[in-house]
């Protein structure tokens, strides 16, 4: 089956709806499509004939900002910006998706859903950054990169879920996760 693209003026409404069930979802999860719709500026039968269901509108939630995740981390240039220039942007971009899109992004995903297949791209981008930032130098020959990527990832969920995410500007937080994942919040002397 193939799917006709949206007029832009229907996609702008998607959008708009999407955008707003963010918003209304990330201050209560329970909110009802009527408030989402009312948050939007729609009528609630225009949520419904776009999304059938509650399920269907957090599956397409989670969908779209895994989208605009795999775009962020595409727009760092992984393969061909300098490693660590690739690194800060991309946790700049990747941070600006996860303050914007809390909500969707720690929505659980249907097992086999568009947004896992997207999210193992991104995986797969990332980890060819840490291989880059290894050969490069900048991480240890020893160092194992899945578990780079997965503390990495850690920070950067701690960072969006944090307070802080939304008063301190993306690029000062960008800057702690870098310097925390390649220095540590140790001193240069301590050892085990």
């Amino acid at each position: 089956m193939t799917v006709r693209p949206l007029r832009s003026d229907a996609e702008r409404t998607v959008r708009t709806i999407l955008e707003a069930a963010e918003r209304v979802l990330s201050r209560n999860p329970s909110a009802s499509m009527e408030a989402i719709a009312a948050a939007a500026g729609v009528a609630r039968t225009t949520v419904h004939r776009r999304f059938a269901t509650r399920e269907a509108l957090v599956t397409t939630m989670k969908t779209w900002a895994s989208r605009q995740l795999a775009s962020a981390v595409d727009d760092a240039r992984f393969d061909t910006a300098p490693p660590l220039v690739a690194l800060y942007q991309a946790t700049a971009n990747a941070l600006q998706v996860k303050v914007s899109w809390g909500f969707s992004m720690n929505s659980a995903p249907a097992d086999g859903s568009e947004s896992d297949e997207i999210m193992a791209g991104v995986v797969a981008s990332c980890d060819r950054l840490f291989a880059r930032l290894q050969q490069a130098g900048v991480l240890r020959d020893d160092v194992d990169l899945v578990w780079v990527r997965r503390v990495y990832y850690a920070l950067l969920h701690e960072v969006a879920q944090g307070g802080d995410a939304e008063k301190t500007d993306i690029d000062t937080l960008a800057t702690r996760v870098v310097d925390t994942l390649l220095h540590g919040a140790g001193t240069p002397t301590a050892q085990l």
